[in-house]
C-alpha cells in the first residue's frame, strides 16, 4: 500500500484520464475489498466492472471492462475507484484483514462439512447457477470419456439463442455470451491435461466453425469474441503439440483453414506456428499443398498470402517474386514490391529492371504508383543517371500535370542543370490546360500554383487575369503582390482588377 498514492494513480492514468476520473467519484458503487484487491461497479456510458490489484508483482494495477480499459489502459473508471479507496485509506487495512478472516472462516466451514453436506451444497448451487451447472456437466462428461456429451455441451455453450431476442446478440449481451463461449474453450483445453488431446483437436475445429457462424450474429464491438477466438486457436495448437497428429492431415487442415474453410476472422492461425509439430514431412506437405492451391487460383488473396508467407520463411526470394509476378497490378505497385524484395536479397540490378518494367507496363502513367516513380528516380540519382531521372519526371508530369509533379520535375531538372528548358515546356502544358479548362471558385489552374511556387508573382498575376483563378489563388496573389505592385487597369476594359468579379465570371463560365 506504500505505492498506492494519488500521484501513482495520475502516473498510471495520465493527466487526461485522471482529470476525467474526478467526475466519476459519485458513480462508484458496490465497493468490495478483498485481500489485495478491490472491486466495484462504475456507472458510465454503460455499467462497468472495475478491479484494482493493490500489491501485485508490478505494484498497483487495474482492469476495467470499458472499451478503453479493454485495450490495457488505466481508464477514468479505475481512477474513480482508486480515489474512492484512497478516501477510505485509514480503514483499508482493517477491511483487508476482515476479508482474510472471511476467507479463512469459509474454508474452515467447508472443510468441516461431510460429503453428503457438500454434495447438497453443490446441488443447491447447480440449481441456481446455470453457468456453474454447465461447467460441471462438461467436467463430468470429460471424466467419463463421453465425447458425444462433451460435444453437445460445447454446442450449447456456443449457442447464441439464450442471448438473442431476434436472432441477434445486442452489444449489451455480447460480454455475457463471450464469457459463456470462453467456458467452451476452457473445457476443450481441459481435455489436453486429461490425456485426451486427440479429442481436443476435433472439438477445437468444430468449435471454430460454430464460433464463425455465431460471430455474424453478435455485436462484438469490444472484441470479446476476438479474444475467445485467439484462445481457441491457442488450445488447438496446444492439443496438436500434445497429440502429434498425422503431419499430412494437419498440413491439409492448416492450408484449408488459411484459405477460408473457416472464414471467421477470429482464429487467426499461422501455419508456421506448427512447424515443430509438422516436422520436415509435414512442412513439405504444407508447401506442396500451398503451391497447388496457388496454382489453382493465382489471383486469390489468401492463396497469394500463404504462398508468400511460406516462401519468405524458407528464404526463397524467387518463389516470392513468382507469386507477385503472377498477378501484376497495372499501376506498377506489384513491380515495386518485387523490386524491394530483390533489394533485400541484394540483387539491385534485377530490382531496377523490375521497376523500369513497371513504368513500361503501366497502361496510364497518370495512375502509376507514385512510389514507383520516386523509387526509380532515386536509383537513377544514385547511379548518376540524372537525364533518365529528368525524363521520367517529365513524362510523369506530362501525364498528371499537378503542382506536386511540377515540383518534382523542377527538383530533378535542377539537379541535372536543365531547369530553364524543362520549365518552359512544363509551363506551356499548364498554360494550354488553363486556356482549355473551365474552372470553379474552388479549383483554379495548376499554372498559377506552379508560378506562385516558382515565386514568379508577375507571371502568376498575368496568368490569373487571362485565364481566371479561384478564391485561394486570388488571395495568395493579393498577399504577395501588395508590397511590390500597385493595382493596374485592365487593358481590355479599363477597370481595376477585381478578384471577386473574376470569381463571378469564373462561376458564370463554369455554369
Amino acid at each position: 500500500m506504500k505505492t498506492f498514492t494519488e500521484s501513482v494513480l495520475r502516473a498510471l492514468a495520465g493527466p487526461r484520464s485522471f482529470e476525467r476520473g474526478l467526475g466519476y467519484l459519485d458513480a462508484v458503487s458496490g465497493v468490495e475489498v478483498g485481500d489485495g484487491w478491490v472491486t466495484a461497479i462504475v456507472h458510465g456510458t454503460e455499467r462497468y466492472e472495475v478491479e484494482l490489484t493493490l500489491d501485485g508483482p508490478g505494484g498497483l494495477s487495474g482492469e476495467c471492462d470499458c472499451p478503453y480499459g479493454m485495450e490495457g489502459n488505466f481508464c477514468k473508471h479505475l481512477v474513480a475507484l482508486g480515489l474512492t479507496v484512497l478516501a477510505q485509506r485509514e480503514s483499508l487495512p482493517r477491511q483487508r484483514k476482515a476479508a482474510r478472516d472471511r476467507a479463512k472462516d469459509l474454508d474452515g466451514w467447508l472443510s468441516a462439512l461431510s460429503k453428503d453436506e457438500l454434495l447438497a451444497l453443490v446441488r443447491e448451487q447447480i440449481a441456481e447457477d446455470r453457468q456453474l451447472r454447465r461447467r460441471l456437466e462438461l467436467r463430468a462428461a470429460s471424466v467419463r470419456g463421453d465425447l458425444a456429451a462433451v460435444r453437445a455441451r460445447i454446442r450449447d455453450l456456443l449457442d447464441i439463442s439464450p442471448f438473442a431476442q431476434y436472432g441477434y446478440v445486442e452489444y449489451a449481451d455480447a460480454r455475457a455470451y463471450a464469457d459463456q463461449a470462453g467456458q467452451a474453450v476452457s473445457a476443450i483445453g481441459a481435455l489436453i491435461g486429461s490425456g485426451r488431446a486427440d479429442d481436443a483437436i476435433t472439438l477445437a475445429r468444430e468449435a471454430m466453425k460454430l464460433l464463425a457462424d455465431a460471430v455474424e450474429s453478435v455485436d462484438d464491438s469490444d472484441g470479446w469474441l476476438g479474444q475467445v477466438g485467439a484462445d481457441l486457436a491457442g488450445v488447438h495448437l496446444g492439443a496438436c503439440r500434445a497429440a502429434r497428429p498425422d503431419p499430412e492431415e494437419l498440413a491439409r487442415w492448416l492450408v484449408g483453414h488459411a484459405l477460408g474453410d473457416v472464414d471467421d476472422g477470429l482464429t487467426d492461425i499461422d501455419p508456421l506456428d506448427y512447424e515443430e509439430v509438422l516436422g520436415e514431412e509435414g512442412m513439405a506437405a504444407l508447401r506442396r499443398l500451398a503451391v497447388e492451391a496457388w496454382r489453382g487460383n493465382r489471383r486469390g488473396w489468401a492463396e497469394k498470402y500463404l504462398m508468400e508467407r511460406l516462401a519468405k520463411a524458407g528464404g526463397d526470394v524467387d518463389a516470392v517474386i513468382a507469386v507477385h509476378a503472377a498477378d501484376l497490378a497495372s499501376n506498377g505497385h506489384t513491380h515495386l514490391l518485387i523490386a524491394h524484395e530483390l533489394d533485400t536479397a541484394r540483387r539491385p540490378d534485377e530490382a531496377l529492371r523490375w521497376a523500369e518494367r513497371g513504368i513500361h507496363d503501366a497502361r496510364d502513367l497518370a495512375t502509376v504508383d507514385t512510389a514507383l516513380v520516386d523509387y526509380l528516380c532515386d536509383r537513377y540519382a544514385q547511379a548518376d543517371r540524372l537525364p533518365d531521372a529528368v525524363a521520367l519526371r517529365r513524362d510523369h508530369f506530362g501525364a498528371r500535370r499537378t503542382l506536386l509533379a511540377y515540383q518534382q520535375l523542377r527538383a530533378a531538372a535542377r539537379a541535372g542543370d536543365c531547369w530553364p528548358a524543362e520549365r518552359e515546356g512544363a509551363l506551356a502544358l499548364l498554360r494550354a490546360d488553363a486556356e482549355q479548362q473551365q474552372h470553379s471558385r474552388y479549383g483554379g489552374p495548376a499554372l498559377i500554383d506552379a508560378l506562385l511556387d516558382d515565386k514568379d508573382i508577375d507571371a502568376a498575376w498575368q496568368a490569373a487575369t487571362e485565364t481566371g483563378a479561384d478564391d485561394r489563388q486570388w488571395l495568395t496573389l493579393a498577399d504577395q503582390a501588395r508590397a511590390t505592385r500597385p493595382p493596374t487597369r485592365s487593358p481590355s476594359t479599363g477597370a481595376w482588377p477585381n478578384p471577386s468579379r473574376s470569381r463571378r465570371a469564373t462561376r458564370s463560365t463554369s455554369s
